[in-house]
Order: structure tokens, then sequence, then C-alpha cells
């Protein structure tokens, strides 16, 4: 057993002092609250909170970082650059470059990521030997990284939409498609859980799968979690409505892909009919990654107040940083309302820990309270940036660089703000020079 000490932590009924968690096999044994520290105690800095879980990743993406804003451009000019990257990679670099951004989210406290994975198959669009063999480069980046992974494998079978029906995969996509949506579940079928993966489902968008697919892809494992990006861009929505006469989230309303196990992500562009259809439903935000694309301010409180629960991800990671999307999450909604305290801090720590797990298929993480997976992070609050912060508002001063401990299962992965790995701008470093040369 394994007894760590913290002057503060969050638990269930909120910010406690001089906390003891004790860990056995993995999991938290017992709390203790308002005992002092003794000599056999692991001790923690600042406040400790559940481990962090990013509801929404594209790995690859972490290669644009830095490189796309020469010429200003836009959502459809920066995805061409993004395709770029997605036509280099193969298995071994994909372990190398997952591997490295896993380790990043893990410095800043992520203990699980939601990977939305979409580079299936060769370039070609032929399947490797094994069908999954970039899932399973995924699957071993995670555990090399010392995260849990829920891999939300996505259909993609189509290249974009317009108002006369879909278009054909272009050279790129082509490794994104099975075919049709039976292919793509069967091939899907053949992904196992294991002790630190999940396995989940993802539609693209309603731009990648069309209509008639919907149905297949929701109905695949009706347990799992499934995700969706919806109405990102104006684009999309004049598109869906001039073919099919109806919003992306009405379609995905009639073809069944609606409950509660489902999470939009993005959820920006959306008419109050959409905003009460999505009750019930996750909708998982992306602030650093809709501001870095100009994609827009989604209504996020509105939502909320409709019954759906937000999370947060950190998208194409613009930055990996969880704390500047929960303030992301909160500003966009002042800069919009003229209103301060949209969300309370305890809703932002809430989505960022319990309810980004539920909408990832953990639904035992998020909690620090017996029985529960050890789960934790340290946060510093005696840094530049967090010294005098209340421990109950740390998400508003935090950054990713105030992570000084990470414990995931009962394993330190991050001790004083290092990863287990080493240098992790080395290997993210290696791992996006091999892709540029």
């Amino acid at each position: 057993m394994t007894a760590y000490w913290a002057p503060h932590a969050w638990l269930p009924s909120g910010v406690a002092d001089d906390v003891r968690i004790s860990v056995s096999d993995g999991r938290i044994t017992a709390v203790g609250t308002g005992v002092p520290a003794s000599g056999d105690d692991v001790r923690l800095p600042g406040v400790v909170l559940p481990g962090l879980a990013n509801a929404h990743s594209h790995a690859f993406h972490r290669a644009l970082r830095g490189r796309t804003h020469a010429d200003g451009g836009s959502f459809w000019t920066w995805r061409t650059v993004m395709y770029d990257v997605a036509r280099r990679l193969d298995p071994d670099s994909y372990l190398a470059l997952a591997r490295a951004v896993y380790a990043e989210m893990a410095l800043a406290g992520v203990t699980t990521v939601g990977e939305f994975h979409y580079v299936h198959h060769n370039p070609d669009g032929t399947a490797y030997d094994d069908p999954n063999a970039m899932g399973e480069a995924l699957r071993q980046a995670a555990v090399d990284a010392g995260i849990r992974i829920t891999l939300l494998d996505t259909c993609y079978l189509t290249g974009g939409l317009t108002a006369d029906g879909y278009t054909p995969l272009n050279e790129v996509q082509r490794r994104f498609g099975d075919g049709d949506a039976d292919a793509w579940a069967a091939r899907v079928a053949d992904l196992k859980p294991s002790a630190n993966l999940r396995v989940g489902a993802a539609i693209h968008s309603v731009r990648a799968v069309p209509a008639d697919q919907l149905g297949t892809v929701a109905s695949f494992s009706p347990e799992s979690p499934l995700h969706v990006h919806l109405s990102e861009q104006p684009a999309e929505n004049e598109a869906c409505l001039a073919l099919h006469h109806k919003t992306p989230t009405a379609l995905l309303k009639d073809a069944g892909v609606l409950s509660g196990r489902t999470s939009l992500v993005h959820a920006t562009h959306l008419t109050d009919t959409d905003i009460t259809d999505l009750s019930g439903t996750f909708a998982c935000f992306c602030p650093t990654t809709e501001r870095d694309l100009a994609d827009g301010i989604g209504p996020a409180r509105a939502l909320a107040d409709a019954g759906a629960t937000l999370t947060l991800g950190s998208d194409q990671h613009a930055v990996i940083d969880l704390f500047e999307e929960a303030r992301g999450l909160e500003m966009h909604e002042r800069l919009s309302t003229r209103q301060r305290g949209r969300f309370s801090p305890a809703e932002l720590l809430q989505a960022l820990t319990g309810d980004g797990h539920r909408s990832l298929g953990w639904d035992e993480l998020g909690r620090l309270e017996p029985g529960a997976p050890a789960d934790l992070v340290a946060v510093r609050l005696d840094s530049v940036r967090t010294a005098g912060t209340q421990p109950s508002q740390a998400v508003y001063s935090a950054t990713a660089t105030d992570v000084d401990t990470v414990v995931v299962g009962g394993e330190m992965v991050v001790s004083e703000g290092r990863h287990r790995l080493g240098d992790v701008g080395a290997l993210l470093r290696s791992a996006i020079d091999n892709l540029s040369n």
C-alpha cells in the first residue's frame, strides 16, 4: 500500500485540506481529511485532482503546431496541410508521434484520452496485413506514455457533402475509408479492449458518412461511446440543408445516432431546435482549436441548460493544456454574453474529470474516493502563475506547466514535472522531423 498526502484535494464533496489518499493494487482504498502527514506518506504539492480526461484528440495533428499560420487561411486551407501530414504516416511513425503526444498529455495531467482515429489504411487505401495496425500503434503509444485510451474508431466513407450529394474520397482520404459502414464495423470488431484501452465508435461527420450509413455505425456497439463531429463549420450546415432539408443535428436524430452515450464534438453552429434535440447527450468543446481555426463560439451554456453534459478536448493540439480548455469555455461565454461566472470552477473541473471520463466509457474514473482507480494529478499552488490561488479556483490560474505529479492506476507517470520517458520535447521533435523529411 502507498499513502499519498497533500495539503488540498478535490473530493466529491469539494476541496478538503490535509488529505491522505491510500492506494493498494492500483485503487484508492481510503481517503482521510484533516490528518497530518506522516513519515511514510508520499507528499504531493498543492491541490490533488482526479486524472483529467481529454475527450477529443487527433494525435497526428500535433505535427501541425506552429506550422499553419503564415498566410492566415481558413479551416479548409488548414485541412489541406493536415492531409499532407496524414499522407506521410505509417504504423511506426504514428507510434513514435502518438507516444510523444500522449506523454505531453500526461505532463499536462491527462490520464485518459479519447482518440478520434480515422487514419486506418495504407496511403493507397489498401489494408495493412493487420487491418488495425494504425489503431494498435495508438494502443501501444498510450501504454508507453502511461495513460488510458478510448480508441474512437472512426467511420469515414465520403470526401465531402454538397447540395448535389456526397463526393468521393480524394487521394489522401482513401486511407481513411472502409468502403461502407458494414466493412468498417467488421474491421472494428477485431479490436479488443485491454487494461488501458476501450473501444468506441465515431462518425467523422455528416460530410463523411452518408445518411443511409449512419444507423449502421450507431448500432454497431450499443453500449460503447459514440462520437461525432457536429456543425463545426457553417458550410457543413448549408450543404446538409441543401441536400437533406434538415440540419446535421436533425439528420443524426432521425438516424438514431443521438443517445446518452453520444458525444457531439464542437457543436458550434446550432439552431434552438438543435440545442433542444441534444438534451441527454455529451457536447465536447475544444476552445483552443475552435479559436485557432476561427470556427466560432458554440452555445455551451445553452446546451448545458438544455440538458447536455459538457466535456473538453484539445483536438488538434494547438496547445495541450486542459486547464486552458476549461478557461476557454468560460471566457468565450463571457465574451459572447458580457457576463462572468457562466460556469463555476466546480462545473469546469467536473467537465475535465468525471464527465469527460463517462463520455469515453470509463465511468469508474474521475473521482477521488474509495474503490476508484488511483488516477491522481497534483497541481502546484506556489508557482508564479498559481501563487495565492485558492485551491478551489486553481482551474482559473493553473497551466499544464504547474502539473507536478501524475499517478495512473497507482503507477507514477510524472514526478516533479518530469515524465518517466525522459525528454518529451526531444521525442516530439524527432517524431515530427521524421514526418517532415
